[in-house]
């Protein structure tokens, strides 16, 4: 047992009010804090990062077409004039129902209500060689690596002779057919399209493939059938290779290996392809479902529990119109902070709370520069209105004036020149072992 295992986590006030602890700041965490500002609580947001990310736009972090301050706010600055919600950067460890504690490495902290709301993470399937070789896109630090991955292979294709040693190093191989690798295609199709060959001249992009690879039998599997055909036809026409009902059996670093097919050569294979729930020590197993995620009611209270609640990608509510748990998206988490927002002063004022209803607000895709998908509740749509349509809807959920501005005038100049200006290969410094801890995120 370590020090921080005996010590409260120092310079948290004194409170009259009940402490709510949040851990993980994502849509779901930090939009639950923001509820519950100036409401009669003490809130305490932990999180191994002190900003918040806007994932539904790391691909374009990885394909050069934002600054990765852009799509990240920082947590302290979001909450400045907050008086009853705390911040703390700092890994949590495990949860001791018991004694209401969680433990994290900078010490403990106590709880009347608890509430787990740290996301999920990259589903590798349990391949071993392919969470190994393989990139995923779940945080801005891994959006930067893919970044500096191709355009590292590209400065290197430049200065290899034969065509055929330096394939493996042009391809993109992506998988997984949801949003995030239809969006991840068309941009890297894009970039081969049209600004690849503007940087490196002495290079053929035609020998380039751009491959996307799902394992169902369609792309977008939880939209329309419009959607679909459509997005279908949109990466074709940007000359995308896309492999349907095509399974990845292993991935060396080099070749990608599918079941029943012959292999395809790259040194960059984007993994897309499925997440799993992140889980903390401290929970009975009964409170997990077969695939990982936690179990709540209709008030996204854990079962068996009284005070803990989870929200988000990591929990599996089942009602009946959705038997099987809501969608892992943003709306989801979104709505199920709302609904726990305000409930909370309800339950401890010992009134009743108010089941949680998603109310599906529909889903869209971009797919390339005036390609796009949309699916509403009461219309589906294609094409440049439903690329506008996209473009204003993430613009507006952005965090912060100045965030919004940039993207606005990264979008703007990108749309106008096709010539987005951050191909900027920067090597992060040699970090020594002592502070390794600190400055670098763990795989």
């Amino acid at each position: 047992m370590n020090a921080f295992s005996t010590t409260p986590l120092p310079n948290i006030p004194p409170s009259q009010f009940p402490k709510v602890v949040i851990i993980g700041a994502g849509f779901a965490g930090l939009k639950l804090a923001r509820m519950l500002n100036k409401k009669p609580f003490q809130v305490i947001l932990l999180d191994k990062n002190n900003y918040h990310q806007f994932q539904p736009l790391f691909y374009q972090v990885a394909t050069a077409g934002l600054e990765p301050s852009a799509i990240s706010f920082p947590l302290r600055k979001i909450l400045h004039h907050s008086k009853n919600v705390i911040f703390r950067m700092c890994e949590v460890k495990s949860i001791d129902r018991s004694v209401n504690r969680v433990f994290t490495d900078a010490g403990y902290v106590e709880y009347n209500y608890l509430v787990l709301a740290m996301g999920a993470d990259t589903n590798y399937f349990g391949s071993r060689s392919i969470a190994n070789f393989s990139s995923p896109m779940k945080t801005v630090s891994e959006a930067l690596y893919i970044r500096n991955k191709i355009i590292s292979n590209y400065e290197k294709a430049i200065n290899i002779q034969k065509l055929e040693d330096r394939r493996s190093l042009m391809n993109v191989v992506i998988v997984g057919g949801g949003p995030t690798g239809v969006e991840l295609a068309g941009a890297m199709a894009e970039l081969r399209n049209n600004v690849l060959p503007k940087d490196y001249p002495e290079l053929s992009f035609k020998n380039m493939k751009v491959v996307l690879i799902e394992a169902g039998p369609s792309l977008l599997g939880a939209m329309s059938e419009e959607a679909k055909n459509h997005a279908l036809k949109y990466l074709q026409q940007l000359g995308v290779e896309v492999l349907l009902k095509t399974m990845v059996e292993d991935y060396d670093g080099h070749r990608v290996y599918l079941k029943g097919q012959a292999p395809i050569e790259t040194q960059t294979l984007l993994w897309a392809a499925g997440i799993k729930p992140n889980r903390i020590e401290g929970l009975e197993e009964k409170s997990y479902a077969k695939n990982g995620r936690i179990i709540v009611d209709e008030f996204s209270k854990i079962k068996g529990t009284e005070t803990i609640f989870a929200l988000g990608d990591l929990s599996l509510m089942q009602t009946e119109d959705y038997p099987l748990g809501h969608p892992q998206v943003a709306q989801v988490a979104l709505q199920q902070a709302k609904n726990l927002g305000n409930n909370l002063p309800l339950i401890q004022a010992n009134k009743t709370p108010v089941k949680f209803k998603y109310k599906d607000l529909g889903s869209m895709a971009t797919v390339g520069r005036k390609l796009a998908v949309v699916d509403l509740p009461f219309v589906k749509f294609q094409g440049i209105l439903a690329w506008i349509t996209w473009l204003f809807v993430h613009l507006m959920a952005i965090l912060g004036v100045k965030n919004k501005l940039l993207i606005f005038l990264d979008w703007s100049w990108n749309y106008l020149s096709f010539d987005p200006s951050l191909r900027l290969l920067i090597k992060p410094k040699y970090v020594k072992e002592s502070e390794r801890k600190e400055l670098i995120e763990e795989k």
